[in-house]
């Protein structure tokens, strides 16, 4: 009984030994749309074309798309940019973010950059994240 006894106390001990596995690696789920990819591989004008109607759709006055580009992936969403002319030929450059959803949040990016997001700035490398395999 005292062996029995002298077991059962050591056996949390032996336990101690075994150290902890590392954590799994984090999978990072992507969630794109047909449109979000459709956007990438339009031609300058349709481009032009489509981020105009999103912009007009919000609200914002945009008579004539001069610039946009994509500016890379910000968290579930792809941002793009657009510098429009209004009726007095003035210029803002608007901010895009294009959900998965397709639904757009249009905001003006001086403010983007104010909220501490990243800058309105078209990036040539940038690619859109791969599609999960």
């Amino acid at each position: 009984m005292r062996r029995s006894m002298m077991l059962l106390m050591l056996l949390p001990l032996a336990a101690c030994d075994q150290r902890p596995s590392a954590p799994p690696p984090k999978q990072e789920i992507s969630v794109r749309s047909a449109g979000q990819d459709k956007l990438h591989q339009l031609n300058e004008l349709n481009r032009a074309i489509t981020l105009k109607r999103a912009l007009y759709a919000s609200g914002a006055e945009c008579r004539l798309v001069t610039k946009s580009g994509y500016v890379g992936e910000y968290e579930n969403t792809s941002y793009w940019t657009a510098t429009c002319q209004d009726k007095f030929k003035r210029t803002r450059d608007w901010a895009l973010f294009i959900g998965p959803d397709e639904s757009v949040q249009v905001r003006l990016c001086e403010d983007v950059v104010k909220a501490g997001l990243p800058a309105c700035v078209i990036k040539d490398e940038a690619k859109p994240a791969p599609k999960p395999a």
